[in-house]
């Protein structure tokens, strides 16, 4: 074989290789992860996008606040800025236990403008889900219990992770604005 020939031989090999590296890559799908905050209410496991969280406080002194909402226990002073809290036993429809060592505030941010907390029962790991592994939220009639609030579900080693869609929690308890009320009517 030629000089010439080997030369083109070996470019022919190595194009059919970057076709195949190409065709394998393009049929493995890309996993992509997301993650959660995960934390306990109740004994069950219960999962907000990590994104979302500001920090996490033990719990203290909380302010009532005449008038409001069941589920909001009342507010906190965090550095300066006025933090709602809510209590999420209560928006959940759970029972009402004491608070104890392991109980925390998981401070997050909502519609960009407002902080709020939520009380919980302790609060467990940042972890990582394969967006594949999360399934649909079940189907449900109703307006019970958490169900509303359910984002999706997913199993972390053989534990169920109830992931939550902190936005409509949120919602369900917040006012609605005057232009909000206009558009619901008509």
């Amino acid at each position: 074989m030629s000089m010439n020939a080997a030369a083109e031989h070996l470019r022919q090999l190595q194009e059919n290789h970057q076709a195949d590296d190409q065709n394998r890559r393009s049929q493995q799908e890309e996993v992509v992860y997301h993650q959660w905050a995960t934390f306990r209410v109740d004994d069950e496991l219960y999962g907000i996008d990590v994104m979302q969280v500001k920090e996490v406080l033990r719990f203290s002194e909380i302010t009532p606040v005449p008038g409001a909402d069941t589920s909001i226990l009342g507010i906190i002073n965090l550095r300066g800025n006025v933090v709602t809290v809510i209590d999420t036993r209560q928006m959940f429809g759970l029972p009402m236990v004491p608070y104890d060592d392991d109980t925390r505030v998981i401070v997050v941010e909502f519609n960009e403008q407002e902080v709020i907390g939520l009380v919980v029962d302790s609060v467990d790991e940042v972890i990582n889900l394969p967006h594949n592994d999360v399934d649909r939220a079940p189907s449900v009639s109703g307006d019970d219990s958490t169900k509303r609030f359910v984002q999706g579900v997913c199993y972390h080693n053989n534990i169920l992770i109830i992931l939550l869609d902190l936005t409509k929690m949120l919602l369900s308890i917040t006012p609605l604005t005057e232009e909000e009320l206009m558009n619901q009517r008509y």
